[in-house]
């Protein structure tokens, strides 16, 4: 008989053919790391439509035409293990969403960047709003952790999109306080039902980052330096460059 290959998940036995007609087929034979892909997969879709504690192991379970032992053996810190790896897994994803295109303006380029950001917010909604609130039962130093990755990732990009090497305080502030403004303009956005269009909430973020840089420059040589470049990359016909004319012709 020839032999069968290794698999990572064993398949119900085949039912009697006197007992009832099963709901729901076995659970399909996967290797070790596409089973663990796909568990981690579902889970992120569920925690994406409820809050993490409204779901359970066997939800996760059920969606992916499993059994809740299957789910420990993968994860057997239980539903904590599988959360913070589903949270990882949405770290990662966002965080390549943090990629500048290479044409456009540096406003048009944050542009497109913040499109990419609402994008995955529009995605993971409930899981999105449940971890920036805190307070969630499946909080923990770790999943704060991974989100605070995400800023880090966020603030990095960001600088490096500026062209800075080595942030000054006043402009590191400028930088992380601007991102703390998106990150509450998001959540308010998912509370009002988004009923305000992703595009105008974009360009309010960057005529507020705009803002926040011309203030900050005011009082920070280094930020006034990174704007003036700015300004030439911007063009002479652009409305933001002409505001921040205005603002550092003052300083």
């Amino acid at each position: 008989m020839e032999a069968r290959p290794a698999t990572a998940d064993v398949p119900n036995p085949a039912p009697d053919a006197s007992e009832p007609r099963r709901r729901r087929a076995g659970y399909r034979r996967l290797p070790v790391q596409q089973r663990r892909e796909q568990l981690i997969a579902v889970a992120l879709e569920l925690f994406a439509s409820r809050p993490p504690e409204e779901v359970s192991l066997d939800d996760v379970a059920e969606a992916a035409e499993a059994s809740r032992p299957l789910v420990y053996r993968y994860f057997a810190g239980g539903k904590q293990q599988l959360y913070e790896a589903a949270l990882r897994s949405a770290a990662d994803e966002l965080t390549s969403r943090f990629v500048v295109p290479v044409s456009g303006t540096p406003t048009e380029q944050l542009a497109a960047v913040l499109d990419g950001y609402f994008a995955f917010v529009a995605e993971h909604d409930a899981g999105y709003s449940a971890l920036l609130r805190g307070g969630s039962v499946v909080e923990t130093a770790r999943t704060c952790a991974i989100v605070d990755d995400v800023r880090r990732a966020a603030l990095r990009r960001t600088l490096r999109h500026l062209g800075v090497r080595e942030a000054g305080p006043r402009l590191t502030l400028l930088v992380r306080s601007w991102i703390a403004v998106v990150e509450g303009a998001s959540l308010s956005w998912l509370d009002e039902g988004r009923a305000l269009p992703v595009p105008e909430l974009r360009d309010w973020l960057v005529d507020q980052f705009t803002a926040m840089a011309a203030a900050t420059a005011l009082r920070d040589p280094q930020t006034a330096e990174v704007l003036a470049l700015l300004l030439t990359l911007e063009g002479p016909d652009s409305t933001r460059a002409g505001r921040l004319r205005e603002v550092l012709s003052v300083r």
